[in-house]
């Protein structure tokens, strides 16, 4: 069961990303969900960090998801906690995240910059959203395992 989960969550992931929600929010939210928790904040929360944090060739989106996700999980809720419990994960996230993909950042990954017309052409006209989808997946799947480990 718990080698399911974690397939689980990226499909849920890819089906959100499929319907039109982007990276970070896909990824939140299938998270959120496999843990029972739902508001409408969520994709909102998660909307500026698409896109590289909006089209800045910032961070993945994607990543950026999976480490909200992590916060949301294993975060604090006071001062008094330790951020460890919450470190630790985010940290070994990042870690196989730029493993498997070589970067961490959108625009190094997609291979054009997506703040820029050129950029948007070079995505539409290469078909990278599937890359996106993979990466959405992928960083959903990540984090759904290091959540698991980290509460054992």
């Amino acid at each position: 069961m718990e080698l399911e989960i974690p397939s689980n969550v990226r499909k849920s992931a890819e089906a959100l990303f499929d319907s039109g929600l982007y990276c970070a929010e896909s990824v939140i939210l299938a998270i959120a969900k496999l843990h029972g928790v739902e508001s409408e904040l969520l994709p909102k929360i998660a909307t500026a960090f698409c896109s590289g944090m909006a089209r800045t060739s910032g961070p993945c989106g994607a990543l950026s998801g999976a480490l909200m996700a992590i916060g949301l999980i294993l975060g604090r809720s006071s001062a008094s906690q330790s951020i460890q419990d919450c470190y630790t994960p985010a940290q070994k996230l990042i870690r196989e995240f730029e493993q498997e993909f070589g970067t961490r950042n959108c625009s190094d990954l997609l291979g054009c910059d997506l703040g820029t017309p050129e950029g948007q052409a070079a995505f539409r006209e290469r078909s990278l959203h599937e890359h996106r989808r993979r990466y959405t997946g992928k960083a959903a799947e990540m984090a759904a395992r290091i959540i698991t480990e980290a509460r054992e």
